[in-house]
């Protein structure tokens, strides 16, 4: 896999590897074992370049490829799964939206921040009725004069909790779909956290709820409405879960292996069996398909030729294939 690998992409897996080991493999069992966020790496994901790094240098980003992009999220969740979900929302679901879709002036005020980790971010799309139906919204905005009046709730939002923005997803009067920068401390905003994860429990999540907020139409996104807002985004952030997973699944192979090296019985290590031989090899060679699948798709997404189909096809793939390598 290296030999089809830039040596950029070299540098962003080795330094973001390097990052994990560094800060990360350290404390991560307990923050899952305790449920509970470590917030102080929010600014050394940032410096580390986790943030959107395939958003254009001149917005704070890293000028990156989607194939960098895809490596850092690969690096990220060898550690742990929530970490991978707190860059990939600040990446593709909220960066990612205010750079395609936000005028000049948002660009300017929030990407700096949200890229070097001064500001968190999350995506409001979820709602307690409405999940995989995101049509059937009920959040809602009206104008009054040179503001939106926004009202409704969102359920199951990663970093909610700790954001200082959130990208939300809600119908005007006409029962379009508009998305709308909402500003921590503006009147009616709260962020209630969810207890009792069963899993992603390194991360932080919880709701947003909006009780007549006044929120400026300056923080309303120009370029574009309807559902084809949201839906680019989650093809973004299923981009960088595909291949988030193959991290997932690297970290297991490792563990096996290593177990396999330390484990005896009968007098050597059971890795000197063929039976367990063949599942190291089975998952190997399974990790490096669904690598090669990526870095296909990757190009792809450098061309702007990626389809959803296709996006989604690698995102199932490798996530089927790191439940079994579990």
């Amino acid at each position: 896999m290296d030999d089809l690998l830039t040596e950029e992409h070299l540098l962003v897996r080795d330094s973001v590897r390097n990052y994990v080991k560094r800060e990360l493999s350290p404390i991560i069992e307990a923050c899952a074992e305790n449920n509970y966020f470590p917030s102080h790496i929010i600014k050394q994901l940032g410096e580390v370049g986790c943030f959107g790094p395939q958003i254009p240098a001149e917005y704070g980003g890293g000028g990156l490829d989607y194939i960098s992009y895809g490596i850092a999220m690969q690096e990220l969740e060898r550690c742990d799964s929530g970490i991978r979900s707190t860059a990939s929302v600040q990446g593709s679901l909220v960066m990612y939206p205010i750079h395609k879709f936000g005028s000049e002036e948002q660009k300017r005020k929030f990407l700096p921040k949200l890229a070097s980790g001064d500001m968190l971010g999350c995506f409001g799309l979820t709602e307690p009725d409405h999940g995989s139906d995101p049509s059937g919204m009920t959040t809602h905005f009206k104008e009054d004069g040179e503001d939106i009046i926004l009202n409704g709730a969102k359920m199951w939002i990663s970093n909610a909790p700790q954001a200082d923005i959130a990208v939300v997803w809600a119908k005007n009067e006409e029962g379009t779909i508009h998305g709308v920068i909402v500003e921590r401390g503006m009147d009616g905003f709260s962020t209630p956290t969810t207890h009792g994860k069963w899993s992603l429990r390194a991360s932080i999540t919880g709701e947003l709820v909006f009780d007549n907020v006044r929120i400026p139409k300056s923080n309303i996104l120009p370029g574009v409405k309807g559902l084809k807002g949201p839906l680019t985004c989650l093809n973004s952030a299923r981009y960088g879960i595909s291949w988030g997973a193959i991290g997932a699944a690297m970290d297991c192979y490792e563990s096996a292996r290593r177990y396999a090296a330390e484990r005896k019985q009968f007098g050597k290590p059971i890795g000197g069996f063929q039976l367990q031989q063949k599942k190291l090899a089975e998952m190997l060679t399974e990790i490096t398909k669904a690598q090669l699948i990526c870095w296909r798709l990757g190009n792809l997404m450098n061309a702007g030729k990626a389809t959803p189909s296709q996006i989604s096809l690698a995102k199932r793939n490798s996530v089927e294939m790191a439940i079994n390598v579990a």
